[in-house]
Formats: C-alpha cells, structure tokens, sequence
C-alpha cells in the first residue's frame, strides 16, 4: 500500500501543490493525468523517496521500490546487460550465476535477448524503453513507479510497451503509479485515474468511470477540448 497524506511541496517559495492525500491499495495500478507542469512528477520523486515533501507523510509498505524516469536515465557508458548488473549488486548484493540468470531471463521477458552487449544509443528508442522498465523490474519491487512510460513513442510501440506493463504487473503482483497523459494508455492500465490540477488531485474512477464523468475539468483533458475550466484564464 502507498499512503499519501496531506502532503505538500514548494520551491522558492512557490507551492506546487499542497494538502494532497492519495492512497493506493496493494496490487493496484493508479495512473495520474495533467497538463505539463501541474506536478505529477514531482507527486510521483516524492513517492519514490527522491524529494521530500514540506508539509504531511508518505508511508508505503514497502521501501523496495523500482521507478521508470521519463527519459529512461540509462547508464551510456554501459551495456544492456551492464544497466541490470548494476542496480543487482548495487541494491540487492547479487552477483554471479544468480545475477546473471536474473539479468537472462528478464531480457527475455522485455524482448531483448541478443542485446546484451550493445549499448544503449545503438537501440531503438522503444528498446531503450523496455530496458528502463527491465532495470526498474530487476530487483523485483512490490511498487513500481512509471514516468510517462510511451512518452516520444510511436502509437504501435506505445501499445507495445502498455502491454508489456501490463502483463509484468500481473505477473509480479505488484503496485503501480504511472503518471501519463497518454489517455488511452492510461485506460489501458490503470484501475483508478486521477487527474492532478491546479494542486488538487481529482478521483476520476475506473476507466469505464471516468469515461462517464460528469467533471468538466476531467472532460476537458480526457476529451482534448479546446474550452473548459482548465483553459478558461489563459484566454
């Protein structure tokens, strides 16, 4: 479980958001929708232990956590395998046949058996990709934090990486936040989707809910509407 409760963040003085509480159940994937600079990512640092929040607590269950970043932060100088050896030994002391088998099977389940020894700027993008979320997965966490996980894709490979998501999450049976503002990977993966606005954290419900919401602001992003209350001082 993640609970967030009333928490806030500020820099120079200037708050992010403040007050925020949300709760994530033990095996469930939430996913956090907003426009571009609305504080999703910063939510999501403050989770995973990277900032720490100014106001209010965090708790999670568990410190074993893996996180995807936005632009992968793959290790250049080091090959594929290398990228998953690393954190191996690095976090939880594995070495060896142990570590490579771990290393083996993963690339595998990523779709990238043969790669091990290039590196990652001779890999496609949506390659580059599935590493990331392998090294997030190699240390087996029990929550897993995705930063716009088909962010730059292409339609067909950001199906294929929601898909490979998805399938990890119910092979592993553990919790997710993904923050996305790719609606239709979002209703893909998600059991709940919220909507960060205006330092307010809006529950939007189920996929099939939200698709139903009432909320003009929900409406307005899911929808793409050029009118609504999120644009109505920009005017």
């Amino acid at each position: 479980m993640i609970r967030a409760n009333g928490i806030g963040k500020q820099f120079d003085g200037q708050w992010i958001f403040r007050n925020l509480t949300l709760i994530v159940e033990a095996g469930k994937a939430v996913s956090i929708i907003g426009s571009s600079g609305s504080g999703k990512s910063v939510l999501l640092k403050l989770i995973a232990g990277l900032l720490s929040p100014d106001e209010g607590s965090i708790e999670t269950k568990s410190s074993n956590i893996g996180m995807l970043f936005q632009k992968n932060a793959l290790f250049d100088s080091l090959t594929v395998e290398e990228n998953l050896y690393f954190p191996l030994k690095e976090r939880k002391h594995i070495t060896g046949d142990d570590a490579k088998h771990r290393v083996s099977k993963l690339l595998d389940d990523v779709g990238l058996t043969g790669c091990e020894k290039q590196f990652p700027d001779e890999i496609s993008g949506g390659m580059q990709k599935r590493l990331g979320i392998a090294r997030a997965l190699i240390v087996e966490p029990e929550i897993i934090l995705y930063d716009e996980p088909t962010a730059g894709l292409d339609p067909i490979t950001s199906r294929k990486i929601a898909e490979l998501v998805k399938s990890l999450r119910f092979n592993t049976g553990s919790t997710l936040i993904i923050i996305t503002n790719d609606i239709q990977r979002a209703y893909q993966l998600s059991d709940t989707i919220y909507l960060l606005n205006g330092g307010e954290l809006i529950n939007g419900g189920s996929p099939d809910e939200i698709k139903q919401t009432d909320d003009p602001r929900i409406r307005q992003f899911i929808f793409g509407l050029k009118d609504g209350p999120l644009t109505s001082g920009l005017n």
